[in-house]
Formats: structure tokens, C-alpha cells, sequence
């Protein structure tokens, strides 16, 4: 891969994580050649968790590079969800080992870059290097949210990755906002619920 011209190698990016109460944003940007296709790829939400690991390890194997990017809960409630996501992509593309040509993005915003960003919307189905960047940035997380429920135990984490399932919204009702919880999203928590960890001074 490494003589292929960087005009024709184009960047996918998507994330994972955006409408969740607990956790980073991720990003994923997919460096590929053009035309490049893998049997099977579409939006990640759209596939059980073993058929996405399998992708994974196939979209990795196949990329010319790849990349994650991040942003976390403070930087989130700093500049919102979406500046934060945005920023997360960037980061991301940043990250790739060569500069891709043009970056492809799912969704209908675009972030600045020093070359040419399009978004796609339901770019995640039609569009390969976006539905592999969809991907990774899935499987990454849902590792990560797995990891993080070891760190901060009762949240049921391992289960719903962060996302605001009753089972969460329960625990945060009885246990109260960890660090790790997006404070500025406390509309959408339980009435009274402390922003902290019961016992713990910020």
C-alpha cells in the first residue's frame, strides 16, 4: 500500500458514543484506497458484536492506516456534543499516518481540515470507508466502556456502553454522577441527582 499515491486514498470518519449519558466521544478515521470494498460492511449499529469484531480485524488488516480520536466528558460540557465531536474527528484524521486526499464524513456537518471534508448522510451504509470507520470506532469503545465499568462499578457499563438504558438512569438515581458521567446532560437524569460520587468532594 505504502507506493499508492495519496490522491487516491480518501478517509472515512464516523463515531460512536454521541448520545450517551457516561463516556468519551470516539472517532474513527479509515485511510483507504480508491475504489476499496469488504464483503459485509455497513453501519455498525446494524451488526451483532461478533460480526463487527470480525470486521475489525479484517477493516484493520486492509487500511492503508487508521486512527482513533477522543474527547472526553469535560471537554464535552466545555463546548457541547457536537463541537466535541467534531473535534474528536479531527483528531482522528490527524492521527493517520499520511494524509489522505479528500476525508468523508457520516452525518451532514464537516470540521476544519487542510483538505477537502464532505458529509454524507447515511454515509455509515453507503459509503465503505465511513462504514469501516463506523466500525472501529464501535468496537474500540464498546472495549473501552467494558474496561471503565471495572473503574466505576454498578453502573451496569459492561451492558449498555454508557447509553441512557432504565437500567443506567436507575443506578445514577441511586449511586449519583460519576466523573466519567456528562453533567451537562442532567436534564435528562433522574430529579436529584448528585453530580458526584456519594462521599467524594470535587
Amino acid at each position: 500500500m505504502a507506493e499508492r499515491e495519496a490522491s487516491v486514498l480518501v478517509a472515512g470518519v464516523d463515531e460512536a458514543g454521541r448520545g450517551c449519558l457516561a463516556g468519551p466521544v470516539v472517532a474513527a478515521a479509515v485511510l483507504v484506497p480508491v475504489p476499496w470494498s469488504l464483503p459485509g460492511l455497513t453501519d455498525s449499529k446494524k451488526l451483532s458484536p461478533r460480526r463487527r469484531e470480525f470486521l475489525a480485524r479484517q477493516i484493520k488488516a486492509q487500511a492503508v492506516s487508521w486512527a482513533l480520536g477522543f474527547s472526553w466528558p469535560r471537554e464535552i460540557e466545555a463546548v457541547n456534543i457536537l463541537q466535541a465531536t467534531l473535534r474528536a474527528m479531527a483528531r482522528a484524521v490527524e492521527a493517520l499516518a499520511m494524509a489522505p486526499a479528500r476525508v468523508l464524513v457520516d452525518g451532514n456537518q464537516v470540521f476544519p481540515a487542510p483538505m477537502p471534508v464532505e458529509a454524507i448522510v447515511g454515509g455509515d451504509v453507503s459509503v465503505p470507508a465511513i462504514s469501516a470507520a463506523s466500525i472501529l470506532a464501535k468496537t474500540f469503545r464498546d472495549r473501552l466502556m467494558e474496561a471503565l465499568a471495572e473503574r466505576y462499578p454498578g453502573y451496569g457499563l459492561e451492558r449498555h456502553k454508557g447509553y441512557g438504558t432504565a437500567e443506567h438512569r436507575a443506578a445514577i438515581a441511586r449511586l449519583g454522577a460519576s466523573p466519567l458521567h456528562r453533567h451537562t446532560f442532567r436534564g435528562t437524569f433522574p430529579r436529584g441527582t448528585q453530580l458526584r460520587l456519594p462521599g467524594v468532594e470535587r
